[in-house]
């Protein structure tokens, strides 16, 4: 019921958001994807398939009703039987419409068991729509932020290509008039290559990077121009850090997929008492009515035609015990109770597997911060230190080359900055999908 909420939700809220778009923010992404994803609209026609099977019907509550006819037709011919009271050639025709009805009384309480799992499989349904959502909105914004990381990478290359070409002119103006060769010339117009490859490739990336984000979010309408939207939300966002214990606990009481596992259970304990019903004997009742009519013709006397018309009813009880079915049903039983068991076996193991990685994400997750901090003050450091060296370089103090080491350290420090940036936003998603954040957050 949750999740035909939420769809019902998505379809009223039905945001215009389309690829022609001047600005997207994360959130906006993500509700896109939840309307527009393929994966996500799949989930929904797999929900509403369990919602339609649980009902009473399906598990045999309601008896069945049939309408059946025939029509027959005989030709006997009797003209070497001398001890028939029809002699001659008879042709014999009959109509019998048939209205019947099944009821299966008691059946070992099997249809009470049967509902109770369809209303099973529709939750698990549920909890498998979920499932597909909490991962297509944890792959949105991954794929958001590396489209992000790519862009501010775009950026810096941008940037440098464009201090190399303004250094390439001022140099070309130099030689111009002093009529030298210029070592700075040479090694500006090494630069500027350099950075405008590295813009070039980076400028692929970023494309790459936007289309993989439009394909999850997959909107209903595309730029005329071909254009893509301006992500307005930062890598560097302000987020909390996760206590470990508080983090385990909600693993336990959110997590999707052990929640998943526990109805996997559930449906296991009821396929053991399905089995069990076949122990009970069963009842039922069949009624119904037959009436008939029948054309008797003698095909070389035109004056014998006999009619009759006959009227059946019926109503029938059944009962039906297995004393021996070579303890197949026994067998079955224990079956399902081994089952029931391996069923347990895996839910244990999920839940160390995952309270292992979760610890690990956690640990994972501090480091990345810590190492955000780090490389920011390493990044204050190196853009500082450019910028000396842009200003001694003007000055004549050090050389190109000397120049060129440290705008390479400043090009590294600002990378591995960004790198770290989306590494720890990386883990965070992760933490914030297994934790049962991310469906809370986004679908409620």
């Amino acid at each position: 019921m949750k999740l035909k909420i939420l769809f019902s939700l998505l379809v009223a809220f039905n945001v215009l958001l389309v690829q022609a778009q001047t600005k997207l923010s994360a959130k906006d992404a993500v509700f896109l994807a939840l309307e527009n994803n393929y994966k996500v609209q799949v989930a929904e026609k797999q929900v509403e398939i369990a919602h339609k099977n649980n009902a009473w019907s399906e598990a045999g509550l309601f008896p069945t009703v049939a309408l059946s006819a025939a029509f027959n037709n005989t030709v006997q011919d009797n003209s070497n039987n001398p001890f028939t009271f029809t002699p001659g050639v008879i042709l014999a025709q009959g109509f019998s419409p048939t209205l019947s009805a099944n009821w299966n009384i008691f059946s070992g309480f099997a249809v009470k068991i049967s509902k109770e799992r369809l209303e099973q499989l529709e939750a698990q349904s549920n909890g498998n729509a979920l499932v597909v959502i909490e991962s297509t909105i944890q792959d949105v914004l991954k794929a958001y932020y590396a489209a992000q990381l790519q862009k501010e990478r775009a950026i810096l290359f941008a940037t440098l290509k464009e201090y190399s070409r303004k250094r390439v002119a001022y140099f070309e103006l130099k030689d111009k008039y002093a009529k030298t060769t210029s070592l700075e010339l040479l090694q500006f117009r090494n630069q500027y290559f350099t950075d405008s490859t590295n813009h070039l490739i980076q400028e692929l990336s970023l494309k790459n990077a936007m289309r993989n984000l439009m394909l999850l979010i997959n909107p209903t309408e595309n730029a005329p121009d071909g254009s893509f939207p301006v992500l307005t939300d930062a890598l560097d966002l302000d987020v909390p850090l996760f206590d470990l214990n508080q983090s385990l606990n909600e693993l336990k009481g959110s997590n999707q997929n052990l929640k998943n596992q526990y109805i996997a259970i559930e449906l296991q304990k009821k396929a053991t008492e399905y089995q069990r019903s076949f122990l009970y004997p069963t009842i039922s009742f069949q009624t119904g009515v037959t009436p008939s009519y029948n054309w008797f013709r003698d095909l070389n006397q035109d004056n014998f035609k006999v009619q009759t018309e006959v009227l059946s009813y019926y109503g029938n009880f059944n009962l039906r015990y297995s004393l021996f079915n070579n303890w197949k049903t026994k067998r079955a039983v224990e079956v399902s109770k081994i089952q029931e068991e391996i069923a347990g076996l895996n839910l244990e193991s999920m839940e160390k597997s995952l309270s292992v990685n979760l610890t690990n994400l956690v640990e994972m997750y501090q480091l990345r911060t810590q190492l955000v901090s780090m490389s920011q003050i390493n990044l204050n450091y190196a853009t500082k230190a450019f910028d000396l060296a842009k200003s001694k370089f003007d000055m004549g103090i050090i050389s190109s080359i000397e120049l060129a080491v440290f705008q390479n350290n400043f090009q590294n420090t600002l990378l591995q900055h960004y790198e770290n940036l989306f590494n720890r936003m990386d883990t965070y998603l992760e933490i914030y999908k297994m934790t049962g954040k991310i469906g809370l957050d986004y679908v409620k």
